[in-house]
């Protein structure tokens, strides 16, 4: 019994070894930090528009953004998107800054 033991701990410490070595390291961070301001400004928009929770619920309609102001950046192919856009990805976008879908009025 005192043998099975024996192997599996070093097993067991090999396999976390292996698993911490594939860890990223700190010097891997990315080098861009979200731009939460634009973030923040859109869901001003959206609270100021009373539209927060339901775009929450529902998600954001392109032609409501449109309408608000948001122009597609060129390249964006509007027609391939997921309408009405998931609240997750409207955030999201807003975070990338100049590789964002679109261009937001606020920011």
């Amino acid at each position: 019994m005192r043998r099975l033991f024996a192997t599996a701990v070093p097993a067991a410490t090999v396999a976390a070894i292996a698993l911490l070595g594939s860890a990223p390291s700190a010097s891997a961070a990315p080098t861009h930090k979200p731009d939460t301001a634009c973030q923040q400004a859109g869901m001003s928009v959206l609270k100021g528009l009373g539209l927060f929770s339901t775009v929450a619920r529902d998600g954001l309609p392109i032609s409501l953004a449109v309408s608000a102001g948001v122009t597609p950046r060129a390249g964006t192919d509007v027609a391939s998107l997921p309408d009405p856009l998931p609240l997750s990805v409207v955030l999201a976008d807003h975070r990338a800054g100049d590789q964002s879908l679109f261009i937001y009025p606020w920011c």
